[in-house]
């Protein structure tokens, strides 16, 4: 669990990130769920888009993956939302926390 201080600085971080998933009309597939588990162990934030013409609901997704997958909610903007996992392993892990 995320602090509001460390959720803040994540959303610092996260305007300078360009989306990296990106979700089509279908869905949310385990392909995708794949994607974006690489995705958090190779960046630990990822920002993912939900394209037009797929009807799912960002919020909703977003809590979905970040169950699933272990990561924490970080923010979400119209069709697009970020989430944040600690690297696994240690020559992963680029960002630092603040406390």
């Amino acid at each position: 669990m995320i602090t509001g201080k460390q959720r803040s600085y994540l959303k610092g971080l996260a305007n300078n990130v360009n989306a990296t998933v990106f979700i089509g009309k279908e869905g949310l597939t385990d392909n995708v769920k794949m994607d974006i588990d690489g995705s958090l162990e190779k960046r630990e934030l990822v920002k993912v888009k939900i394209q037009e013409n797929c009807q799912l609901d960002p919020k909703e997704v977003c809590s979905t993956l970040a169950e699933e997958l272990g990561a924490e909610f970080v923010q979400a903007i119209g069709r697009k939302f970020t989430l944040y996992r600690r690297a696994r392993k240690e020559e992963n892990r680029k960002i630092v926390l603040p406390k």
